[in-house]
Parts: C-alpha cells; sequence; structure tokens
C-alpha cells in the first residue's frame, strides 16, 4: 500500500512520488501521520501478551456510567493513573460496580483508544478490595467534622432573598468563575461581584482558599457567599476536603453556597456548607432571584396595584357620593323647609279636625236639643198628655193605687192645670183612651 505526497523544490516545484507506507525516512518530508503513529503504538500494546488477561489493583475516581450502559473510570494509585472502560456487556453481567473511592481488582487488557489518542485499560470485571486511602482520609475527616457538629442542619443558615454583593471563591482563569458570571449577568444584574480569585487545585490550594474566604468576609455588605470550582477527579477537588477549608466555611459570618464539581462530586465543603449546589452554575442560580420572573412579578403586582386603587377609588367615589347624599339629606335649611311645611300641614289639619268637631258637636247638640225636645214634659203635654199631682202629698200620680175617691189632684196639660176631685177609681182595663188601648 503506497501513499502519494508532495515534495517541493527550485527545480521541480510540485510532483508526485510514492513511497510504502510503513518505510522511514530521516528526511522531514518523510514523515508519517497521527493516525500512522497511533496505529503502530496500539499494534505494539496490543501485541504484548503482558499487557492482555492481567488484574490491576487501583482506586476509583471519577466513575461514570453513560446512558449507553457503559462504565468509564480512572484507576489511581498514590503515583499514577490510568483510565479505564468497562463496556455495557461487561457490566450489565457485574453484580457490583464500585463508588467513588472503592479499591477494587480489575480484570482486562491495555489497549490504544485511536481517536483520543490515549492507551486506556478495558476491564471486563471487577471486585471489590476495600477503600482508598484518598476515600478513607475523606471518610475519617467527614466522621470527625461531623461529630463536632459541622454538619448540623440547626447551623445551617438562611439565604438572603435579594442580595447586594456577592462574594465569590474561585479561580479568576476558570470556567466557573465564567458561568458564575453569565448567569448572574442574566438573572440579576444588579448584584455586585466580589472575587477574591485563588487556586482551586494543587498543595497550595487549601491555603490560598482560606484566605479568600477571609478575604471575602472582611468586605463590607457581603451578603452572601460562593465558593466554587469546575468538576474533576477526587485528586482535583481534593482542596475542598482539606481540614483547614471546612473550619474557615464553619467560621464564615457570611452564609456560604458550595458549587464545588458536578452533580455527582461531594466534598466536605458542600457538608459544612450552608447550601450545597451541584454546580458552579447551579450556586449562581441559588443566591440571585430570578430576573425574568421578578419582572413578570412586578409587572403583575403593578396590574394588581392599578386594580386595586381603580376598585379604591371607585368605592371612595361612591363613598363620596353617598356622603354628599346625607349632607343634602341632612342639610338644616332643608331640615327647617321641612319642618315648616310639615307644621303648616299640621296647623291645617288641626284646624281642619277643630271645624270637624265642632260640626259633629254642633250635630250632637242639635241631636241631643231635638232629643230632648222631644222628650220633654211639654212637648209630651202638647201631644195630649197630662200630668196628675196628688193635692196633699204633691207627688205625681202615676197609678190609680196612689189615689182614693175624694183625693183631690191637680192636672196639668200643656197650656195650663186645673184642679179636680177623684170621684171613683178603676183599673186601666177597663179604660180606653181614643185611637189607644191598654191590655
Amino acid at each position: 500500500m503506497t501513499e502519494t505526497m508532495r515534495k517541493g523544490g527550485v527545480n521541480s516545484p510540485n510532483f508526485t512520488v510514492s513511497m510504502p507506507e510503513n518505510l522511514c525516512y530521516n528526511s522531514p518530508m518523510w514523515t508519517r501521520s497521527v493516525s500512522q503513529v497511533t496505529r503502530q503504538i496500539k499494534a505494539l500494546i496490543d501485541g504484548d501478551s503482558e499487557l492482555r488477561d492481567f488484574w490491576v489493583r487501583g482506586e476509583i475516581s471519577n466513575f461514570q456510567r453513560a446512558t449507553s450502559g457503559h462504565c468509564y473510570f480512572t484507576l489511581k494509585d498514590s503515583e499514577c493513573e490510568l483510565r479505564a472502560v468497562m463496556w455495557r456487556s461487561s457490566a450489565v453481567r457485574q453484580s457490583w460496580l464500585p463508588g467513588q473511592g472503592d479499591l477494587v481488582s480489575a480484570f482486562g487488557s491495555v489497549s490504544v483508544y485511536e481517536r483520543g489518542g490515549a492507551y486506556q485499560f478495558y476491564a471486563d470485571s471487577l471486585e471489590p478490595a476495600g477503600e482508598g486511602e484518598l476515600w478513607e482520609a475523606f471518610r475519617r475527616l467527614q466522621a470527625q467534622l461531623e461529630a463536632e457538629g459541622l454538619f448540623a442542619a440547626e447551623r445551617k443558615r438562611p439565604l438572603p432573598k435579594w442580595p447586594r454583593r456577592i462574594g465569590i471563591v474561585s479561580s479568576r482563569d476558570g470556567a466557573a468563575w465564567r458561568d458564575i458570571t453569565r448567569v448572574i449577568q442574566e438573572r440579576y444584574p444588579v448584584a455586585e461581584l466580589v472575587l477574591a480569585p485563588t487556586q482551586v487545585q494543587g498543595l497550595e490550594a487549601p491555603e490560598q482558599i482560606v484566605r479568600a474566604i477571609r478575604r471575602i468576609n472582611q468586605e463590607p455588605d457581603i451578603d452572601v457567599m460562593i465558593v466554587s470550582r469546575g468538576g474533576g477527579s477526587l485528586e482535583d477537588l481534593w482542596a475542598f476536603n482539606d481540614e483547614r477549608v471546612a473550619r474557615a466555611l464553619a467560621a464564615s459570618r457570611v452564609p456560604v453556597v458550595s458549587g464545588v464539581g458536578h452533580e455527582t462530586d461531594m466534598t466536605i465543603a458542600d457538608l459544612v456548607a450552608d447550601l450545597r449546589a451541584p454546580t458552579p452554575s447551579a450556586a449562581a442560580a441559588a443566591v440571585t432571584p430570578d430576573g425574568y420572573a421578578l419582572r413578570e412579578q412586578i409587572e403583575l403586582t403593578l396590574q394588581e396595584l392599578y386594580a386595586t386603587m381603580g376598585r379604591r377609588l371607585g368605592d371612595l367615589s361612591r363613598d363620596l357620593a353617598q356622603h354628599k347624599h346625607i349632607l343634602r339629606l341632612h342639610d338644616p335649611r332643608r331640615l327647617i323647609a321641612e319642618q315648616r311645611q310639615r307644621l303648616d300641614q299640621t296647623t291645617a289639619r288641626m284646624e281642619r279636625a277643630q271645624l270637624q268637631q265642632i260640626s259633629v258637636r254642633r250635630a250632637r247638640v242639635a241631636n241631643g236639643s231635638a232629643w230632648l225636645q222631644a222628650l220633654s214634659p211639654r212637648s209630651v203635654l202638647g201631644r195630649g198628655y197630662a200630668i196628675i199631682e196628688h193635692r196633699a202629698t204633691g207627688h205625681r200620680v202615676w197609678s190609680v193605687a196612689q189615689v182614693r175617691p175624694l183625693d183631690t189632684v191637680c192636672i196639668h196639660v200643656h197650656d195650663g192645670g186645673m184642679d179636680a176631685s177623684i170621684e171613683g177609681v178603676r183599673a186601666h182595663t177597663d179604660v180606653e183612651i181614643k185611637g189607644e188601648s191598654y191590655d
């Protein structure tokens, strides 16, 4: 197999030659491609029987299982790291899969991943072999600080709802700082960011992180602090598992949000912080209100305020009209006029009542006079009747039993009187009066 190459020169600026693919030349023009070199290295590794079907012991770091089912992780010891992969076909046969910091014995082979240009271990099976040194150190510090109460829920402080100044402890050149500034600028641009730059990885990182935390606490009017860095292996994040960093966070007067690594990463700083966010971007979102939602809420509040003011003004206008009506109803001049009219009406009614009473009484008097006139003895006498008085006793005689023969009586008629002597007495059944009879 040959590869066509171009060679330039003064006499022949452009001509082609053919050469065997595996032929090596010292001249730069006879170089190999990256693919050729990678494939040759892969062939050398694949041809080494000692790198096939063997056991390797190491600590698990950055274990991730993709949606495809393949598992990607790193095997490491105190000096070196070895990238590893377990295909889904092997992973489904595992009754146990490791976690961060587990010490395992892995069986498989070493080969080269050509596209990435890196050698890696292809694991066929994994068996637990205990915990790694870093993970064991993490466990010890976690147990110690938990016993001291640094992780207690009652120590967690609420975050301010409307922060004005936000302190950031992170690397100036890291992606975490860029993510935080982008998110806060989008969500809540009125906040002021105060960066305390620091290393976030390496031997000097813990002490620098502690100093950065203290600088943020010395700044005036800092409402909340974010301690953050991007993702990485357990070794990359180890500065945030340092006891000095944990105690500095616990002593902070400012509420702390930890946004270290990815969602699957867990550090001591996450446990000590007042709030743990899964990523730096999530930490920025946790300390700030949503600007879009805030604007929508302000718009809704304004609409409700205008509606409330309109209703209130309507109520006040109706109340004012009602009070005016009440004042008109209770106007003293109107009341006086009404009382005067009522007095006039009452006076007229009284006059009419008096006239009516006078008329009624006059009628009664007339009726009574007529009755009296009709019942008057003179009227009776005028109709032919007479009144008889006993001369001796002066009593009126209304019964024959009151007189005897030879008694003297006085007979009164309508125009005078006469004396008479009783000759005899008869019962009324024997007396007949013209036009009348007594039985």
